[in-house]
């Protein structure tokens, strides 16, 4: 069995090579050697999150542009490990978003339905948006930052924890707060 050469060990030296010459020179060449080393990996995960061909070549081509960035600012001990949960993360936020869109089917009846005709609707979703933005103003300030990152800027705990400075459960006890507290004083003032 002398004749199998483990190569496992060769693969990271030279990963760590190709790391290195990009975050000292910024050379895309190398970086892009990286990748390619790696992409149909890269491809296969997505196309398991997405069931999707187009949608999971885009993703991997998107990867790669936040790569340029997130390489020079983390320490990587393993590509290929690292890489994958890069991966597993940028298509999870991607299916996250992409559940929060409201997809509207347009039917026949749609444009006959009087409720969307009358213009008395914007007004309502007006009013209740001035209602939630004058509820928004009542809260304590922790609650307000946390749940305007959370909801509004679509930020996870990690991200509010780190933008705030808050403790991780904090987020968690702020954001639920004043969801309660925001559904209250909205549920009051549009009874009024």
């Amino acid at each position: 069995m002398r004749f199998i050469k483990n190569t496992a060990g060769n693969t990271q030296q030279d990963d760590a090579k190709l790391i290195a010459s990009y975050k000292n020179t910024g050379d895309l060449d190398a970086l892009g050697t990286l990748y390619n080393k790696y992409m149909h990996l890269v491809f296969g995960v997505c196309l398991n999150y997405f069931k999707d061909e187009e949608q999971s070549k885009d993703a991997v081509m998107q990867i790669f542009e936040e790569l340029v960035t997130k390489l020079k600012i983390h320490e990587v001990q393993n590509f290929k490990s690292w890489l994958h949960v890069l991966t597993r993360n940028h298509c999870l936020m991607a299916l996250r978003k992409s559940a929060k869109q409201n997809n509207v089917s347009i039917d026949d009846t749609f444009v006959e339905n009087s409720e969307f005709v009358h213009l008395d609707i914007d007004n309502t979703k007006e009013t209740q948006l001035t209602i939630m933005e004058k509820c928004m103003e009542t809260l304590p300030e922790e609650q307000r930052k946390s749940v305007d990152l959370f909801y509004l800027q679509e930020k996870c705990y990690k991200e509010v924890a780190d933008i705030t400075g808050y403790d991780m459960l904090k987020v968690k006890s702020y954001i639920q707060n004043g969801k309660r507290n925001l559904k209250i004083c909205i549920e009051k003032n549009s009874s009024e």
